[in-house]
This record gives C-alpha cells, sequence and structure tokens, in this order.
C-alpha cells in the first residue's frame, strides 16, 4: 500500500489544527453536529477515492487505509466509522458478497474469495459489534464498474475481439496496463459478468472467459461449438510456435554446416544439412496442419456469417409475411377500381363546376362591356353650335356650283402633321390674333387646311 508522500493530498493536509479534528474519532451521534460530522466524512471518502484511483486498484481495508493515511506518526481513528458508511450507502461492498452477488461458480476461482472472513463479519455485524476487520476487503462499486468498462472497450479494441472465447491468462496481459493486480482484474470480470457481458468457465483446468460480441445485448452461454472453437485456436497458436521455432533450428543448422565447410569439415557439415532437412520436413508437415486448421476456423467463421444472414432472412420473411397478411391481388384491383371511379366523378365535378363558372363571367362581361360603353357615350364632349351659320337646305346655284369646283380637291390620304409643325403653326395664329381680332373665329377646319 502506498503512503501519502505518493500521492496528491488536499490541502488542508499541512493544516495541524484541522488535520487534529479530521484525525479524531466520529461522535456517537450524528444529530449533535451534522456539519462537522458530514465534513469529516466527505474529506475521508474522497481521499479513499482518490488513493484507489491513484492505484488502479478497486479493493480496499482498513489494515491499508490506516497506513496509508499516517501523519506524523498518528493513524485516523475513524476510518472504521467511515467504511460503515460507505458500505450502508452502497459505495463499498463486502468483497465476499459482491462475488455471491454475481454467481457462486465464481467463488471458487475469484482470488480473495475465502468464506471464513464473511462468516466472521456475519458474527459481529449480528453480535451489534461496530468494529471493522482490519483485513476485511471491499470493493469499491463506482471504480469497478469503471474498471469493467475499460477491460470491455480493452478487448474489443484488441486482435482477441474476433475470438468470443479468451483464455485468463492471455486476459491477464492484455490489461496490465488498466488493472493493476489480478485481484482487481477478478473484480472487473465479475461486474462484467453481473452486467451479462462475460462468461467465465473452467475447461481442463483453465479458466477462460467468453464475452458478448458486437450486436448482442447479452453473451451466450458455454456450448460445444464455444469449446470446440476455443480448442482449435488453442492448437493454431501451438502448432504457429512449433513451426517458428523449427524454422529457426532449421536457419541454426544451415549456419553451422556453412561454418564447419568453411573450417574444412565436410562430413559434419553434412550431417548438419542432413539434420536440416529433417527439421524442414517436420516444419512443413506441422505447417500443413496448421493451414489445415486455419481453413476450418475460417469455414467455421463462414458459417457464423451465414447463420446470421439465414436469421436475417428468416426475420425478414416473416415480417414481410406479417405485413402482407390481408393483402391479396383482388383487393388491390378493387382499390385501383374504387380509386379511377373516385378520379373520374372528381373529373365531371370540375368540368361542371367550371363550365358554370365561365357561363357566369361571360354574362358578367357583357354587362361590364355595355356599362363601359355607355361611359364613353356620356364621356364625349357636345358640340356648341350656337355660333356656327344655319346649314342651307336649298340646293347650290351655278355660281355655288363653279365656286366649289374651283376649290381645290378633298385631301383623302392620311395628315402626315408633326408636332414641331402644329407648334408652329399655333404660334402663328396667335401672333394673327393678337394683331387682328377678327381671325379669332377661324374654325378648326381652316386651320388644319393652312397646316397642311
Amino acid at each position: 500500500m502506498s503512503t501519502t508522500a505518493e500521492m496528491s493530498l488536499p490541502p488542508e493536509w499541512n493544516d495541524d489544527e484541522r488535520m487534529n479534528f479530521m484525525f479524531s474519532e466520529f461522535k456517537e451521534n450524528r444529530d449533535v453536529n451534522t456539519t462537522d460530522w458530514d465534513s469529516k466524512m466527505d474529506f475521508w471518502t474522497a481521499l479513499i477515492m482518490r488513493s484507489c484511483r491513484r492505484r488502479g486498484s478497486v479493493i480496499v481495508n482498513l489494515q491499508d487505509l490506516n497506513k496509508t493515511f499516517q501523519r506524523k506518526e498518528k493513524t485516523p481513528l475513524g476510518l472504521s466509522t467511515v467504511i460503515q458508511t460507505m458500505a450502508r450507502c452502497g459505495k463499498i461492498q463486502r468483497e465476499s458478497e459482491f462475488a455471491a452477488s454475481v454467481d457462486c461458480g465464481w467463488v471458487s476461482w475469484s482470488v480473495g474469495m475465502l468464506l471464513v472472513k464473511p462468516l466472521k463479519w456475519t458474527f459481529s455485524t449480528l453480535l451489534g459489534s461496530n468494529r471493522v476487520p482490519l483485513e476485511e476487503s471491499f470493493v469499491v462499486i463506482e471504480l469497478v464498474k469503471e474498471k469493467a468498462t475499460e477491460l470491455l472497450k480493452v478487448y474489443r479494441s484488441s486482435d482477441f475481439s474476433s475470438c468470443s472465447v479468451v483464455s485468463f491468462q492471455e486476459l491477464c496481459t492484455l490489461s496490465s496496463n488498466i488493472c493493476a493486480d489480478e485481484s482487481t482484474l477478478c473484480m472487473a470480470l465479475l461486474q462484467l459478468q453481473k452486467d451479462k457481458q462475460v462468461i467465465v468457465s473452467l475447461h481442463e483446468g483453465e479458466k477462460i472467459v467468453k464475452f458478448c460480441q458486437l450486436g448482442q445485448d447479452r453473451v451466450s452461454p458455454f456450448g460445444d461449438i464455444d469449446i470446440g472453437i476455443y480448442q482449435l485456436q488453442r492448437s493454431e497458436k501451438l502448432l504457429e510456435e512449433r513451426v517458428q521455432k523449427l524454422n529457426l533450428e532449421a536457419d541454426r543448422c544451415k549456419e553451422e554446416a556453412r561454418i564447419l565447410l568453411r573450417d574444412g569439415k565436410k562430413t559434419q557439415a553434412l550431417r548438419c544439412l542432413r539434420g536440416r532437412k529433417r527439421v524442414e520436413k517436420r516444419a512443413d508437415s506441422l505447417f500443413a496442419k496448421l493451414e489445415t486448421i486455419r481453413g476450418i476456423l475460417e469455414r467455421i467463421a463462414q458459417s457464423q456469417t451465414d447463420k446470421m444472414v439465414m436469421q436475417a432472412y428468416q426475420a425478414g420473411v416473416s415480417a414481410l409475411r406479417m405485413s402482407l397478411k390481408d393483402v391479396t391481388v383482388e383487393r388491390a384491383e378493387n382499390l385501383v377500381d374504387q380509386i379511377q371511379e373516385l378520379c373520374d366523378t372528381q373529373d365531371e365535378v370540375n368540368q361542371t363546376i367550371s363550365s358554370g363558372v365561365a357561363a357566369a363571367v361571360d354574362e358578367d362581361m357583357d354587362e361590364l362591356e355595355k356599362e363601359l360603353k355607355a361611359l364613353l357615350d356620356e364621356s364625349e364632349p357636345d358640340v356648341n353650335t350656337s355660333g356656327l351659320p344655319a346649314v342651307p337646305t336649298n340646293r347650290l346655284g351655278p355660281t355655288s356650283e363653279q365656286t366649289l369646283s374651283s376649290l381645290p380637291d378633298v385631301p383623302r390620304g392620311h395628315l402626315h402633321v408633326t408636332t414641331d409643325a402644329l407648334e408652329e403653326e399655333l404660334n402663328r395664329l396667335t401672333l394673327s390674333e393678337a394683331g387682328s381680332p377678327q381671325r379669332k373665329a377661324t374654325s378648326p377646319g381652316r386651320r388644319a387646311e393652312a397646316a397642311q
């Protein structure tokens, strides 16, 4: 167990007055001073959690805590109360109870799972004793959950993720950077088994762990297939190691034969080469067996993939059958006919409505055109004929006809009068009217003739 010199301590650790209070016993009755009691409890709880995180451990006991938190040769007197309170709050749990809550099969191999200590704890509890055994181990629930999550993450990111079954020793090597010791690994595995993410079994005296694969909610129990795959994978690794050793031995024989030949020892060099041939032959034989095992493992993996695909197909067929349970061709044709009839009815209704609206619009247009024509008639200016001479009613005499005949013909084409010419004529008329008042009565017709 580490000491306080190796861990980060709170600032008040150097305050003697404050530490004297923290190292003192807890009051038997918390209600006497709840503030002081709670502040002391929070201080030691946080310090215990910090110490466990720094060590990478999830297990604590009173004996180690007393050694860890010594200050000036003084030991905290209230740590027993702290442990009891943390246990009542569910922050820690006895190691035996934690293992028993998962599966009794774990107790036989989990490190530290002894049956004598729990009996001592049970008797002391029944007798009403407030003392906590010094060597009683407790599991910090929050920390063991963190370790379990980290362990599962490391497994899924490693090369072992393709193998659902892993040996305990391989798992120890894999989790060396996460779990400080084997007991911490056991607690993490207990938590994972409690979460239904792993299951542990014994095979030929060896502990093996089966992990839940991606896409599964919980791990399935061990079966003959799992054991067979594990044996094949184990045989594959053993053959790989032997083939590698034989190859190294063959290379060594070849090098030794080269040295002997250089020294002129041809007979011994030939003996080494014969040995090299035998080693290579054994290596080739083992390599052929290794390839056979690899082929079997590949077929097993392919069969598992095929099984998953078949299960997906089966689920899809079942879902499709359920979705088409009330669907038939006759019902589909009937629905299509009904839709067509409704569409035809809607088209007829729209046509009827459109024709009625068009007739009403035409009637409104006729009335509007009549009203517009009436407005145009009313807006035309009335011609003032009071100042004009009366139109002669008798026929013109010979003299008048001669006079009319001498007049120029009335122009029949369009008058090409520009705005500038009209303005110029208007200016001349204005000047003429100013000089001769008699010309004010000139008719507009003559003005136009003069302008032309």
